[in-house]
């Protein structure tokens, strides 16, 4: 499979060559344009960082218009982490690619995903050989726990964050992943959001933002 993948981006608010990376992952009908604009809220956190908000390779199964990294229409666990892995293709190579372009070191990346892009952001975050800064899950879930358990690369630190009241994937779903993350010892918080159905609110911008900044520029307050 050939479709490379690419999305709008922002440079460091500092200028320069970026000395992180932050790539950010939609959910399913959706594209890059619907998570690029959490550059602005964390830019200011992360002031040498590049934003860049990736498209997912695939038409949405009910809006073609629109984009998906794996179809749901057949929601079968193994149907799932088939589109998972296939998608995982396309994403893992992408990710090498960014960093040698800009010269960065897997612990430099950061993955952000929201709904099907955190659970994207799990699958291969998870799975990479190099271990990578850390993965921000936003109202996503942890579909492949078995395999995961058979597959895992590095140990990230990961944020969970999820709304109570979310009606499209279960509030119930960051507790299961939680419980896989911590048996399998990766570091793992999570935080609850009253309330909250399938989005992002301030106070998960908040805690997403300080995350980031604390496993991407521990050294920022020093240096400013």
């Amino acid at each position: 499979m050939t479709i490379a993948l690419d999305g709008p981006r922002v440079p460091p608010l500092a200028g320069g060559r970026p000395e992180s990376l932050v790539v950010l992952l939609h959910g399913i009908g959706a594209n890059g344009d619907d998570l690029i604009d959490l550059a602005q809220y964390w830019g200011m956190l992360l002031p040498r960082t590049e934003f860049i908000s990736l498209n997912a390779p695939f038409p949405c199964d009910f809006a073609p218009d629109r984009l998906q990294w794996f179809s749901v229409a057949d929601r079968a666990p193994a149907k799932l982490l088939e589109g998972a892995r296939t998608a995982a293709k396309l994403l893992d190579p992408c990710l090498d690619t960014l960093l040698a372009e800009r010269g960065l070191a897997p612990e430099r990346l950061a993955l952000v995903g929201f709904s099907q892009g955190a659970m994207m952001a799990l699958h291969v975050g998870l799975r990479r050989k190099e271990q990578i800064g850390a993965i921000v899950a936003f109202s996503g879930a942890l579909r492949d726990g078995a395999a995961l358990r058979a597959e895992i690369g590095g140990k990230p630190p990961v944020l969970l964050i999820h709304g109570e009241a979310d009606d499209i994937i279960p509030f119930a779903s960051m507790a299961e992943a939680r419980a896989v993350l911590e048996a399998l010892g990766v570091p793992v918080a999570v935080l609850a959001r009253p309330g909250l159905g399938h989005g992002i609110d301030e106070e998960g911008l908040v805690a997403g933002g300080s995350f980031l900044r604390e496993r991407l520029s521990p050294g920022t307050s020093e240096r400013q």
